[in-house]
């Protein structure tokens, strides 16, 4: 897979993906993630690429024209399966987004920046619009980094146990049970009984019911979708 990420601030994404499983996954070949600084494409002087809003009101706006140039760039060297834009607008990013993009080839995800992105370039490129939650950031950086990484670890390969991101909470439509390790009584605070039984039905049952009620308790809309 790879991602080009368009934004005013490459150097903001410079260590998410320099580090663990990102880093991992870029070194294996199964990740290519490349960001491309905005500023590289404007025709304005100064490097400029925002301006003052029509019909007045506080705050900047990303223009179009440098952004249209930089997605133009990339799209004429290859397909992308999406353009993204991460806007707090956007459709909430859910694990079973993840998992549809990870199924992609090559994505384009535009960080926004100020007030936000001329709305032309929304309305001609964007395929897809992304919020990592109901708050505003100071960029898009930071939430482009979450959905790379939400999405990269799920790539065939990158994890050292493919089958542990079938286990994570909302895959399966409800929260991860509770995890334990050694030593099995630390402290006194013991671990269930269960996870020594050795039988691995009672287990994935116990586990099953543990999910369940940790999804009731905490999370219950989940339940109801």
């Amino acid at each position: 897979m790879r991602i080009d990420i368009i934004t005013v601030l490459p150097e903001l994404l410079e260590s998410p993906f320099s580090h663990s499983i990102m880093k991992r996954a870029k070194d294996k070949g199964l990740l290519e993630v490349y960001t491309h600084n905005l500023r590289d494409y404007t025709p304005y002087k100064q490097a400029q690429v925002d301006d003052y809003q029509f019909g007045g009101g506080a705050g900047m706006v990303m223009m179009p024209e440098p952004l249209a140039l930089a997605i133009e760039h990339l799209q004429n060297e290859r397909k992308y399966d999406e353009v993204i834009y991460m806007t707090p607008d956007g459709q909430l990013f859910e694990q079973k987004t993840a998992n549809s993009l990870s199924m992609k080839e090559n994505l384009i995800i535009i960080c926004g920046h100020y007030k936000g992105i001329d709305d032309r370039i929304r309305e001609h490129f964007v395929t897809m619009e992304i919020s990592i939650g109901d708050y505003v950031l100071s960029g898009g950086e930071l939430a482009a980094a979450v959905v790379v990484d939400t999405v990269g670890r799920l790539l065939p390969g990158v994890l050292n146990d493919e089958t542990s991101a079938l286990f994570d909470s909302f895959q399966d439509g409800m929260l991860a049970p509770p995890v334990y390790t050694r030593p099995a009584d630390f402290r006194g605070w013991k671990i269930p009984d269960i996870l020594l039984c050795g039988d691995p039905k009672k287990i994935d049952d116990w586990r099953y019911e543990q999910s369940l009620k940790r999804t009731e308790q905490r999370r219950p809309g989940l339940l109801d979708e």
